[in-house]
């Protein structure tokens, strides 16, 4: 095991050597391969040296978009962020079929936010109610220097409660606290808030009660703060004759049902809408991390995980929507640093956080559409390992004029991982 002090401190060559030399001896383009990802822009560099620590390179993800978008009457490019092969592709396919047939609607429900004082209390909790309810207002009181700006902005503090909790947990409560942050993410000023409430507290109780502050954190569950895209549409549009658009449509509805009752399905069919969501979260500069868990504990609300999305078919027409938490912000973070992240949000036309909730939910439906169309048509393999094709080419480092051949044969060939590698050998041969 190596070890090694003061590592933070160290200049960024100094960083890649010590990797190298102890982690990546066997590799002689170890070092060739960190460095030439680094930018020879000083400035450009030393501003993504400081969205982290101890960086030695740059990870490079690909920047796409997705055109053809109809959002409430108005047109969207969509940046997406992602790795993933087919999937920009598949976004863009359906927002080219849903182009000609009313496009997206979207709601914002809510845009509540929640944070958690988190302590312990041993005594009479009708007599911690009471002095709760008769001090309420100071918790307000004090926390007024931190909220005066966002309450400017037309946020602040909405809601504070008091929560035993303890038949969960010995001893347990909670000031469930909720929030409006308007266009910020608000996570700082909610931790501020919070830590100064958990002060509050322990001023208003230790007089008199026992009171011992855990944790003060906000919660990246936050189901309220929710936002609805759907399309709909006559359902003799969705296939050329109306028994074909019949078929294709409960086909559809019973491939969406399956993953309300199947949580090995939901899993998979909900990670499908994370792929849209996620990507548009990450180009868009927002936590991805906590959109995700925020959405897996929303599938999960009522005790069995089920999928996000719905489809329903009612005097013939289908209907196809999601309700989804997306706790995003326009201002602050990375939205204001990364160049990319402010190039993606001026496609969108600056969007304020209500809008940018509403474009993300679209892209996780739209993702959402494409993959369980093909699901109940064709089949998922057929267009993933067409554009899974070139990663497998590139694999072998398959040159412009075997990509071209490649490309051709498997326009009329199944595209597989070994059907690919023999085709490459065949060739070569």
């Amino acid at each position: 095991m190596t070890k090694i002090s003061g590592f933070s401190k160290l200049s960024k060559l100094d960083k890649i050597n010590w990797v190298c030399d102890n982690y990546l001896s066997e590799n002689s383009n170890a070092k060739d391969i960190i460095t030439q990802y680094l930018n020879d822009d000083k400035k450009l560099q030393k501003l993504h040296d400081e969205f982290a620590e101890n960086t030695i390179s740059n990870y490079y993800l690909p920047f796409g978009v997705a055109p053809n978008f109809c959002i409430d009457g108005e047109m969207f490019c969509i940046p997406m962020v992602i790795e993933e092969s087919s999937v920009v592709a598949a976004a863009s396919k359906a927002a080219k079929f849903w182009l000609d047939k009313g496009g997206f609607k979207t709601k914002v429900l809510n845009t509540t936010k929640v944070g958690q004082v988190h302590f312990k209390f041993s005594g009479d909790f009708n007599k911690l109610k009471t002095l709760f309810d008769e001090q309420k207002s100071k918790f307000f009181e004090d926390a007024s220097s931190i909220t005066k700006n966002m309450e400017k902005r037309g946020g602040g503090i909405l809601d504070i409660q008091l929560v035993d909790k303890t038949e969960l947990l010995s001893s347990y409560y909670q000031l469930h606290c909720t929030f409006e942050t308007v266009d910020a993410m608000g996570a700082n000023f909610i931790n501020s808030c919070l830590e100064q409430f958990g002060k509050t507290l322990e001023d208003i109780y230790q007089p008199e009660f026992d009171v011992e502050v855990i944790l003060c954190i906000l919660s990246n569950y936050v189901p309220e703060c929710l936002v609805r895209a759907e399309v709909s549409c006559p359902l003799h549009l969705l296939g050329k004759t109306e028994k074909e658009a019949l078929n294709f449509a409960q086909r559809f509805k019973y491939a969406i049902d399956i993953a309300n009752v199947e949580p090995y399905r939901a899993v998979t069919h909900n990670k499908g809408i994370m792929n849209g969501i996620d990507a548009v979260v990450l180009a868009t500069g927002n936590d991805f991390r906590a959109i995700e868990a925020c959405a897996h504990a929303y599938a999960s609300k009522e005790g069995r995980y089920k999928s996000l999305t719905h489809a329903s078919i009612v005097d013939d027409v289908f209907r196809f929507w999601i309700d989804v938490p997306i706790a995003v912000g326009t201002v602050g973070g990375l939205t204001s640093l990364h160049p990319l992240v402010k190039v993606a949000l001026q496609m969108l036309n600056n969007p304020n956080a209500k809008d940018l909730m509403k474009i993300i939910a679209v892209a996780g439906l739209a993702q959402n559409f494409a993959a369980v169309n093909s699901l109940v048509t064709t089949g998922i393999q057929k267009g993933h390992m067409k554009m899974h094709l070139l990663n497998i080419l590139n694999q072998f480092e398959a040159t412009p004029e075997e990509k071209e051949q490649a490309i051709e044969y498997f326009k009329t060939h199944t595209a597989t991982h070994s059907e690919a590698v023999d085709f490459i050998t065949r060739i070569r041969k």
